[in-house]
């Protein structure tokens, strides 16, 4: 079955793990194909190709030709206000997408390369679920950016108080996606309460 609906709406629960094929080590999805969303213009899309036609090259968004796709497990709805970040596997910014700037007020020029949690002001209300060997910064907690980069599996609906660089502290409710290609890193969606 699945995902259920949680009570706050644009999140679902999700399984603790990507399900995975026993026999192939495939992803497998639930309608036999991947859902992406785009961190640029927010558009999803439903496809089985990964690839743009013979290359390795990634595709590229449908509505905007964006070129950081996300592929997720299954359908995600964000909320309209919801701002997208783009980060690499070491948790530096590589890209403020959609909302962004409406919610922070900072540009792509001023954050690239940059970590997230910094740039951000991230203080976390939910931990994440590694546990420690997801505890990669070792401060004694561990957050939902570590355990997206450390496990490769969502983290969804968790709270967090955000205080960008020059900006009002403000709670948001955040979404995190692991990057299933070869250069790792997530997408954090962060949604204002």
């Amino acid at each position: 079955m699945g995902p259920q609906a949680s009570s706050e709406a644009g999140h679902r629960d999700e399984p603790a793990a990507p399900l995975r094929s026993l026999t192939a080590g495939r992803v497998y999805y639930p309608l036999g194909v991947p859902f992406f969303i785009c961190p640029n213009c927010g558009n999803r899309e439903l496809s089985s190709e990964r690839t743009a036609g013979m290359s390795n090259r990634p595709k590229a968004c449908s509505r905007c030709g964006g070129s950081d796709l996300f592929e997720l497990l299954d359908d995600y709805y964000p909320a309209p206000e919801a701002a997208f970040f783009v980060c690499d596997q070491e948790g530096r910014l590589l890209d403020i997408g959609k909302g962004g700037f409406e919610l922070t007020g900072l540009k792509d020029e001023q954050v690239i390369g940059r970590q997230v949690r910094d740039v951000l002001g991230l203080r976390w209300v939910d931990e994440g679920d590694g546990g420690e060997t997801a505890d990669t910064d070792k401060d004694g907690a561990t957050d939902p950016i570590e355990t997206t980069l450390e496990w490769g599996v969502r983290s969804l609906g968790k709270r967090v108080h955000v205080n960008a660089e020059g900006d009002l502290p403000a709670e948001a409710v955040a979404d995190l996606f692991p990057a299933y290609d070869d250069d790792g890193g997530l997408l954090l969606v962060l949604t204002p309460r």
